[in-house]
């Protein structure tokens, strides 16, 4: 019977060459193309310490740090300590050519060389003004000329504890007021005119940046322009309002320390760097820049952030050689690794066929960009592999979730469906054993490949066992009762699409999802092989009226219903089906559906979906927003925790409608890289770096953009901003050394 379906379908892909045209890409469409600048990438490290740093500057393109043992230089990864202060330094400041160090036994100055103590005073906080130091100590003001130290005013006020340069002026803090000195004294009253200083703050520091003079305070920052107070508190944007520090950034930014992390201001964007993932504690005492650099000093050692000119398909570069180096590329799948005993393994999951088609998706899609031979090679190898999950089962038809060598070392899963114990089977050589109980998640995934791979790589050859492959999983779901039928006969836990379980309570909420997916398993199936089974298939499914609940097919209430790895599921259903459907009403439908559907996800920015809703539709699908979503993935793929639900800032963007309990979406800088089927609105997570994520879904998004155009190509040609160099390092899991995949039977047929 496998030989006739063969021939049968080699017969009728002569025929319906046109069906392979490459993916249309809309014309005139709404969308605006973002073109591939250079952008600045973070890059994180850390620099543990048992005791707090307490302050930290950059002086001479060199880092210091000041703690209760004096001052330390940062190398690298690790301190240093340098003769000079020997009590507890306070504040550390770069002003008119020198180091400051306020410690408990005086004022030092460094000139590159060597410390030197100014005077036993110990001030608050110093400024330069008008090329000279001012010092502001207990309750005066003096100026500092060499060792001279010459008095500006006399006290009788409260204790100073900063002083600023702002506006040909001299400002000072107690705390709880500003004043400025003016005629020989200092001035706490009627010095503004509009606004106040928020009644009741604490004020911890306070800079000059240009038109303004702003304030950390306890209640957000408070800025000063001219004589006209200003707040900004979390509905601006401003992350965690308990603010401690303040810096200049190096690119007109502004840095912000807080209880609670450290936040970036750039224009009116406000990017949060919290603990663990950016910096070894919450409490972030001192922050200093270099020309690329942010130091940010907490009481459990630095953060250090490194900004580096990357391009995004700089980025893709990097993770492709991530993959290799991290060895998370096996038999033609990819794989996430967890952290087992000191060790990096892979895991064998639940869901590896799945889950690898976003790499094969981003190899179709960049083969069809770049030509590139070798991509091209690559995504027949993954293809094979997709093939090779159905050709190991014992059923014609039947794709295995996962496939495991006998006694490779891995992960390998042993969940199953519904709480239920994994189902492996071995294969009848004993070499490898295959996950059972497939989902819809995998039919999803691979109708969804197998249309990008005939559509955008195949040669003929090719065309026809591909073709053949999705006509024996799509004809073991229809001649099954659309079910997938286990070694058992019985229908899997989550691969049913039958008329008898979505009318029960179990399944009766996924209706429109459901019946979704069989609308397009039985379209795209005979788009491509014209086999009159599907269409009369798709006539009992018309039959059932399954279109009518595939309108609202995305669930929002309750909020136990509103899943985003259905979304993913969906949006896979969406892009074959409307691609191929001819009917003109159902195709209404099925837009109509895609339209409801990309309003709930819109605020969530996440690029794939965007990118095929645009792709779909030729409508404007905020293209800006999803680059920026693929810029702030951070490079490091290790999955670090994270905790956001603290902040201030979780308000919903204007614009935007929040459809579930989160009101905010998240930057994947402020989360951990993840899956399209995450929760990008999730506010705590990750594994404490254990797991390493595999960027197969980032490459997928990038690739789509650059076919349809929503990303267009780098316009440098500086290979450093568009290419890594490969490095040969291994630094993850072991290379696989089992058996290689055997012999398909369009290979053995070859033979």
């Amino acid at each position: 019977m496998k030989q006739v379906l063969s021939v049968v379908y080699c017969v009728l892909l002569t025929a319906i060459v046109p069906a392979f045209a490459d993916l249309p890409i809309p014309q005139n469409p709404m969308w605006k193309p973002v073109e591939d600048e250079v952008y600045l990438q973070e890059v994180g490290s850390l620099v543990k310490s048992d005791d707090a740093l307490r302050a930290v500057a950059v002086f001479n393109n060199t880092a210091y740090v000041g703690d209760t043992h004096g001052v330390a230089v940062v190398k690298g990864e690790s301190l240093e300590r340098i003769a000079g202060p020997a009590g507890a330094v306070s504040k550390l400041k770069v002003l008119a050519g020198a180091l400051w160090a306020t410690a408990d036994d005086g004022l030092w100055k460094f000139d590159g060389t060597a410390f030197i103590r100014v005077t036993e005073q110990v001030p608050a906080d110093l400024c330069e003004h008008n090329g000279k130091i001012v010092l502001a100590t207990n309750d005066n003001l003096s100026t500092l000329e060499g060792s001279t130290i010459s008095p500006l005013t006399e006290g009788g006020h409260s204790k100073l504890l900063g002083v600023a340069s702002y506006g040909g002026t001299v400002y000072v803090h107690d705390g709880k007021r500003i004043g400025l000195y003016a005629r020989g004294r200092i001035e706490f009253d009627n010095i503004t005119d509009w606004g106040t200083l928020e009644r009741g703050c604490t004020i911890r520091d306070m800079m000059a940046m240009g038109s303004r003079l702003i304030l950390a305070t306890d209640e957000g920052l408070c800025v000063l322009r001219g004589m006209t107070w200003y707040r900004t508190v979390g509905e601006d944007g401003l992350c965690y309002e308990d603010t401690t520090t303040l810096a200049r950034g190096f690119d007109s930014d502004l840095w912000i320390g807080t209880m609670r992390g450290a936040i970036r201001n750039v224009g009116d964007a406000y990017h949060y760097f919290g603990h663990p993932r950016w910096i070894p504690n919450d409490k972030v005492n001192a922050i200093a820049c270099s020309k690329d650099t942010a130091y940010i000093a907490t009481d459990s050692g630095l953060g250090i952030i490194t900004y580096e000119p990357y391009t995004l398909a700089k980025k893709a570069a990097y993770y492709e050689r991530w993959l290799n180096e991290w060895g998370q590329k096996r038999l033609g799948f990819i794989h996430a690794l967890f952290l087992i005993n000191g060790e990096w393994e892979r895991e064998v999951s639940d869901n590896d066929v799945g889950y690898s088609s976003h790499y094969l998706n981003a190899k179709c899609f960049e083969f069809a960009v770049t030509g590139d031979p070798k991509v091209r090679a690559e995504a027949v190898d993954m293809m094979k592999s997709v093939k090779w999950s159905e050709e190991i089962t014992s059923i014609d038809g039947f794709p295995a979730r996962s496939i495991y060598a006998a006694n490779e070392p891995c992960a390998k899963a042993q969940h199953g469906s519904g709480g239920l114990p994994a189902e492996w089977h071995a294969t009848p050589d004993g070499l490898w054993e295959w996950k059972g109980d497939t989902s819809s998640d995998e039919t999803d995934a691979q109708v969804y490949e197998t249309n990008l791979f005939l559509r955008l790589v195949a040669n003929d050859e090719e065309k026809v066992w591909a073709t053949e492959h999705l006509h024996r999983v799509v004809g073991h779901i229809v001649d099954n009762g659309f079910c997938l039928r286990d070694v058992d006969g019985q229908p899997t836990r989550w691969a049913r699409w039958d008329p008898e379980y979505l009318q029960t309570p179990l399944g009766y909420y996924a209706r429109g999802l459901n019946g979704m997916e069989a609308f397009n398993y039985v379209t795209t199936a005979f788009h491509y092989t014209r086999d009159p089974k599907f269409s009369a298939a798709k006539d009992r499914l018309i039959g059932w009226n399954y279109f009518e609940d595939i309108l609202r097919q995305k669930l929002t209430f309750h909020p136990g219903f509103f899943t985003h790895f259905d979304d993913r599921l969906a949006f896979y259903s969406y892009f074959p089906l409307i691609l191929h459907e001819t009917d003109p009403d159902l195709k209404a439908l099925w837009l109509r559906s895609l339209e409801r559907s990309w309003e709930v996800k819109r605020i969530e920015a996440v690029p794939w979906f965007n990118f095929i809703y645009g792709a779909l539709t030729g409508n404007d699908c905020e293209t800006e927003r999803a680059v920026a979503h693929l810029r702030e993935w951070p490079l490091d793929l290790r999955r670090h925790s994270y905790v956001n639900s603290h902040r201030d800032d979780l308000y919903t963007p204007k614009g935007y409608r929040a459809y579930s309990e989160r009101v905010k979406p998240l930057s994947p800088r402020e989360t951990e890289p993840n899956r399209w089927d995450g929760n990008f609105m999730q506010l705590d997570g990750g594994n404490n770096g254990t797991v390493v994520a595999d960027p197969g879904g980032w490459l997928d998004a990038y690739w789509m953009g650059r076919y349809y155009g929503m990303i267009t190509a780098p316009q440098t040609k500086d290979k450093n901003l568009t290419t890594v160099p490969e490095r040969g390092l291994h630094l993850g899991a072991k290379p696989y050394d089992g058996p290689p995949r055997p012999k398909l039977r369009h290979e053995l047929k070859g033979n």
